[in-house]
């Protein structure tokens, strides 16, 4: 997810003598970035300088410049850890995005437990979030699983919703600033779930969704198995084509078995742009698998 854009309204920190911190490298994994992005925006809030870090943490200023960036060397635990305390960033989540990140960059289970073994003893006493970001993971993380089923398989599904509570959790005060916490946070779990999906083409591709739909799962002889999954696979692949919130209330709404009420409490839109959106979209499929005869004189 990019990061937030400042609020304008809010008063400018002072101008820091030096260079001014650049961007997050392209190269950078999702979830490297959503780590990365509140560091970021705490170190670009607290008026500190590189300088000032350096001598806080112990890092030269070229080191914190690449790990602010996601230049260099995957990071030791050690070394964001000192800079979460020094910016006052919420230790646990950010750890555990740290462990995923790792993973997705090849690093192995042997080095990622070694870089932290000295570091996380400090890390039990940070373990509860805010009692309003509890609540709403209790309302809300079965919903975003269902949803997250469509795309990935169990453990991607169960990885990915999870990572999306720590990034709400590390960004938590502007989830509550925001104009709805749910569409904030839908916008967060889309990104996160996208982002381990499979991609032909920039559309996201959930044929393993065939394969376990309910209609799938109720038919017993193989000819009408093998029927479904290929209706299955030319719906899911229409699907794909639809912009991003018509393919999520239709996969709330057809996949999921969610009603337009619960469509709209979970993305945090009026009803009656859910009701529009599913109606706009059912045109379009119907359109792409079931066209018009053609009419006219060629056509009769």
């Amino acid at each position: 997810m990019p990061e937030p854009e400042p609020d304008p309204a809010a008063p400018h920190p002072a101008a820091r003598p030096g260079r001014k911190l650049g961007p997050v490298a392209d190269t950078v994994g999702s979830t490297h970035n959503s780590l990365l992005a509140p560091m970021r925006a705490a170190y670009l809030t607290s008026g500190l300088t590189l300088n000032d870090l350096s001598t806080r943490v112990r890092l030269s200023k070229s080191k914190l410049s690449e790990l602010l960036r996601g230049t260099g060397l995957y990071p030791r635990w050690e070394n964001i850890l000192s800079l979460a305390v020094e910016l006052g960033v919420p230790q646990w989540p950010l750890y555990r995005l740290w462990r995923q990140a790792a993973i997705e960059a090849h690093k192995s289970r042997e080095w990622i437990e070694r870089s932290s073994q000295s570091s996380t003893t400090a890390l039990t006493t940070s373990h509860t979030p805010p009692l309003e970001h509890r609540a709403f993971r209790e309302t809300n993380e079965g919903h975003y699983s269902r949803y997250a089923q469509v795309f990935l398989n169990d453990e991607q599904r169960d990885s990915a919703v999870s990572d999306t509570f720590d990034i709400l959790w590390l960004r938590w005060n502007d989830a509550l600033a925001s104009p709805d916490v749910r569409r904030y946070a839908w916008t967060v779990m889309r990104t996160t779930v996208m982002s381990r999906t499979p991609h032909l083409d920039g559309r996201p591709e959930f044929a393993a969704a065939a394969f376990d739909s309910v209609a799938l799962q109720q038919l017993t002889e193989a000819s009408a198995r093998m029927s479904q999954i290929a209706e299955s696979l030319e719906l899911f692949t229409a699907m794909s084509r639809l912009p991003d919130r018509q393919l999520d209330v239709m996969v709330l709404r057809r996949l999921c078995g969610f009603t337009p009420e619960d469509a709209s409490a979970l993305l945090g839109v009026p009803l009656a742009t859910v009701r529009s959106d599913e109606r706009h979209a059912i045109h379009f499929l119907e359109s792409v698998i079931c066209p018009p005869p053609p009419t006219g004189r060629n056509g009769a």
